[in-house]
């Protein structure tokens, strides 16, 4: 069983920690557990629920009539407002989706999870799905790995899916070799490689000419692949936290390598990596700046 504080609960549902708090002592909604030394912690059957109360309250219920429900009419209205969200399209539903998509990985939910997935497609469209829905998606993740609340086998299977996704979406685009050439590459012990996916579909998307290496590229044979290719841009990840203290060796290595060629570095904001250690790399902490340099 993982166990969340409340801080954890906001930052994956979005419910600020007072309201939660609030909503416990006012209405009963949750009751934390609490361990041996009385800290106040909560499960995944708690996480879910709220994830569920926010789905409602975002769809116009009151928390004061959602908390008076029994279990059959709160799991009720939770499918008929989830069937509603999935047929129409409204303002909401890009919101609903990422926050929904937790339960599927939680479950293991396959089915759930291309229902969300295949309708925000319809309506939304790609880019906007893999922007509004994926990728707060991801995010959330983020945050779950981080505090060690979710299994290798949760990450596993949600990763293949969206992996699948995108390749797909990827195939459907047709090659422009007159593009610019961007060679991209996860550097030796990354391998989660759904972030440089998704660039190289909108590069692709774009009419760049891409060269997509994958995960886990030995640091010794970069510079032989850019010597073949003379790529405009050398474009990377390094997100992973065991890389993160031997980086700035790493993103020596990847200047030497590139001196012809324009290097671009996705990472999280870091003491390491930023522009004042090295003012030739160009940093990007967003799918947005990598749009923006698409379109420079």
């Amino acid at each position: 069983m993982n166990t969340y504080s409340i801080k954890d609960l906001e930052k994956l549902t979005g419910i600020k920690a007072h309201t939660i708090r609030a909503w416990e002592q006012r209405y009963g909604l949750i009751e934390p557990k609490r361990t041996d030394t009385n800290i106040r912690y909560y499960d995944d059957e708690q996480l879910k629920h709220l994830l569920n109360v926010s789905l409602l309250s975002k769809n116009g219920f009151k928390i004061s009539k959602i908390c008076r429900w029994s279990d059959e009419e709160f799991e009720q209205t939770i499918r008929e407002v989830y069937d509603r969200t999935l047929i129409h399209s409204s303002g909401p539903h890009i919101e609903i989706s990422a926050n929904d998509l937790i339960t599927a990985m939680i479950d293991l939910d396959a089915a759930k999870f291309n229902a969300i997935y295949e309708s925000s497609i319809q309506t939304h469209g790609f880019q906007d799905t893999i922007k509004e829905v994926i990728y707060p998606f991801l995010e959330k993740v983020g945050i779950l790995w981080t505090i060690g609340q979710i299994n290798i086998a949760q990450e596993h299977f949600v990763s293949c899916l969206i992996r699948q996704k995108i390749i797909a979406a990827i195939d459907r685009l047709s090659n422009n070799l007159e593009g610019k050439k961007f060679v991209l590459f996860l550097p030796e012990g990354e391998h989660h490689e759904i972030g440089l996916l998704l660039a190289y579909y909108l590069l692709k998307e774009q009419g760049q000419n891409v060269y997509y290496l994958g995960q886990n590229l030995p640091t010794k044979d970069i510079g032989d692949v850019i010597e073949t290719i003379q790529p405009d841009f050398v474009l990377t990840f390094i997100v992973d936290p065991s890389l993160i203290n031997t980086a700035d060796k790493l993103v020596s290595h990847l200047q030497e390598a590139s001196q012809n060629s324009k290097l671009l570095i996705a990472s999280r904001p870091s003491e390491k990596l930023n522009n004042e250690a090295f003012p030739n790399v160009q940093f990007m902490h967003s799918m947005d700046d990598l749009t923006a340099i698409i379109h420079e």
